[in-house]
């Protein structure tokens, strides 16, 4: 190497792998979707109590108005609240699944991180189980909610 030359500049220095070189499996998946939910979650929890917080703190027309649109709108309701009160439940759905998600593949990786299923084969089962439990528990909790919104 010539002294103008930098180290950066050398011709037979080692390259980091390209995405396009690993084989896309189900482990990999989980990690990304992990990082996705996390922030779905900080995105949507954070506006949704902000809003929550300064309708309460704004006084009872406020927060009446933040339940007509995000709650329940009545059986006065014009379409434009009853369309809102569905958007907010399709996104509660989304949230619920992607905490569940979230917290299961937080202890995945929590026990990762104490040295164990790092095997490949235990690694896409687990990673298998984050899916299916995350869908399971919100399934449960929809399902929750459900029965006590309709009173069964």
């Amino acid at each position: 190497m010539s002294m103008g030359q930098s180290a950066a500049q050398k011709k037979n220095r080692p390259l980091s792998p390209h995405l396009m070189q690993y084989r896309w499996g189900i482990h990999m998946m989980a990690s990304i979707v992990h990082r996705i939910t996390g922030f779905i979650l900080a995105t949507a929890g954070m506006m949704t109590l902000i809003w929550w917080l300064s309708a309460i703190a704004a006084g009872p027309d406020s927060y009446a108005t933040f339940q007509t649109y995000v709650i329940a709108a009545g059986e006065a309701a014009t379409g434009l609240q009853t369309a809102s009160n569905w958007f907010f439940r399709l996104v509660a759905l989304g949230v619920t699944y992607a905490f569940f998600q979230h917290f299961f593949s937080g202890l995945r990786h929590l026990v990762m991180d104490m040295g164990a299923g790092f095997e490949l084969k235990s690694n896409k089962m687990w990673s298998q189980m984050v899916f299916i439990l995350a869908f399971l528990s919100t399934a449960a909790a929809a399902l929750f909610v459900v029965t006590r919104y309709l009173g069964v």
